[in-house]
């Protein structure tokens, strides 16, 4: 069977038709991620003992008449910033090369009480930090459309196995775009829900006001229903919201006649590439589906970087401090003294990006420094977040690129980090602003590179971000 080809759906009916079982579809899977993964380096560990005891659940479940779950079976990739019981958690640092973590992140046990199969760990930029999944201390990922460019990051591994096929649906993390970005570039669906949408329990924290889990898949419906399952509040997390889960699978068959779509006018000034021409055939499908489309401002957006990687950044120095080498991670075997311990740990374990973050945070919280850096930064963010409230006034819905440019080539940015963070530039705002944002593809460029499209709405609205998205696929958006 094509495993790489199969949607929850078909996984559904054929489980039910016994076209064949959950420890067949299981299997077969395994063997795909294991033979494709050294194209992409996707993978950082296959889970082969768990993923059959999940599917052998789920098999016994079906024998016995009772319902598996709306997972039942799918085989699904993890990113490794997500912990695991008893499977090795890395982040993509050298740090935590050897870590076991004792319990699973509540995305990832409900994800198994639906009946998913979870079938690995996935690569990803060292602590969730970075735009291109080049900053992983097990190498880099390459993007299946295209094996000489990046699959974007830091989700990059999730995004690479779902479009490789060696996973049906994944979780990435995102933070400032770190799901939206590699959809994009990899020509997949990525959804960041409303912060507090999806428990961060179990997320190892890079910047805690800004983390989300969210869902990486082929299609709308299938990142809806994973959406559903790993969504709802969480008593472990006390940022998880008390709002019901709505079904959002249902959603997607409203009507979107006479919906308003607001196109932010900063986001398209100066953008003249292939990117730009590709979302303007998108905004078209749209109107032809029966939606008004107007011209909205953001007008704080120009501050979104600087505001953005100055939180960012001060809240991954706070949060990196505890890897010191005393509890989680590895230790300097040079280290004579507790003072050299911490320094030689965190000097050879950490990378340069990381290094390059948690200097810059500690530096703007720092004395002298704090109220001209990082309070006046959340002071923007509660304007940019203002923009967004304002727009939704008027608009039920904005439609933005993902990204300024399609995938670049390994090793094209390293050496310019202001050059890497600008490709975040049109995802940040919404992470800031906290609101439901999703990138669907949307054709590609004449090199034949995916592009997103990204949907973002109000707190809460992902029922409208879904039915939107569902519209653009069926009417032929994925494929302009």
């Amino acid at each position: 069977m094509e495993t790489g080809k199969l949607t929850i759906a078909q996984i559904q009916a054929g489980l039910r038709s016994k076209q064949f079982s959950a420890v067949e579809l299981a299997e077969s899977a395994l063997a795909f991620a294991e033979a494709e993964n050294p194209k992409t380096n996707a993978y950082l560990l296959l889970a082969a003992d768990r993923a059959l005891a999940s599917a052998r659940r789920v098999d016994a479940k079906l024998s016995a008449g009772e319902d598996p779950g709306p997972l039942a079976g799918v085989p699904t990739g993890i990113k490794d910033v997500i912990v695991t019981k008893g499977l090795r958690t890395t982040c993509g640092s050298k740090l935590l090369e050897k870590f076991v973590p004792p319990y699973d992140a509540t995305a990832v046990a409900r994800i198994e009480n639906a009946g998913g199969v979870l079938l690995g760990k996935l690569n990803c930029d060292e602590f969730a930090m970075g735009s291109s999944n080049e900053n992983s201390a097990f190498g880099p990922v390459r993007n299946p459309a295209a094996p000489d460019r990046v699959p974007g990051g830091s989700s990059g591994g999730s995004a690479a196995a779902v479009a490789q096929g060696t996973a049906v649906v994944a979780l990435g993390s995102d933070t400032g775009g770190s799901i939206r970005q590699p959809a994009s570039f990899c020509g997949v669906v990525g959804v960041t829900p409303t912060y507090g949408r999806v428990s961060r329990y179990g997320l190892v924290a890079f910047a805690s006001s800004l983390d989300h889990i969210g869902p990486l898949a082929r299609n709308v419906d299938d990142a809806a229903t994973l959406l559903g399952v790993i969504a709802g509040r969480d008593p472990m997390d006390s940022t998880s919201a008390f709002a019901p889960v709505q079904d959002y699978r249902a959603a997607m068959h409203l009507p979107v006649r006479g919906m308003k779509i607001g196109l932010p006018k900063e986001y398209f000034e100066g953008l003249t590439s292939d990117t730009r021409l590709q979302i303007e055939k998108g905004v078209r499908l749209l109107r032809q589906e029966g939606c008004e489309v107007l011209e909205v401002s953001l007008p704080h957006t120009p501050y979104a970087i600087a505001c953005y990687y100055i939180i960012c950044t001060a809240e991954a120095s706070s949060n990196l401090a505890r890897y010191d080498g005393v509890k989680y991670t590895i230790r300097s075997s040079r280290a004579q003294t507790l003072q050299d311990m911490y320094r030689m740990t965190r000097g050879e374990g950490f990378g340069a990006e990381c290094k390059r973050r948690i200097m810059l945070g500690t530096y703007v919280l720092s004395a002298g420094y704090y109220d001209a850096y990082y309070l006046k930064a959340q002071k923007v963010r509660a304007l940019i977040a203002r923009d967004f409230e304002r727009a939704f006034e008027t608009v039920d819905a904005l439609v933005t690129p993902v990204s300024p440019f399609p995938a670049f080539k390994l090793g094209e940015k390293l050496d310019d980090p202001i050059q890497m963070y600008l490709s975040d530039i049109y995802t940040i705002t919404g992470s800031l602003a906290g609101i439901p944002c999703m990138s669907v593809p949307c054709g590609a460029t004449s090199e034949g590179l995916p592009v997103g499209m990204q949907i973002l709405t109000r707190h809460f609205d992902e029922p409208g971000m879904f039915r939107l998205a569902a519209h653009f696929e069926r009417a032929g958006g994925f494929t302009l």
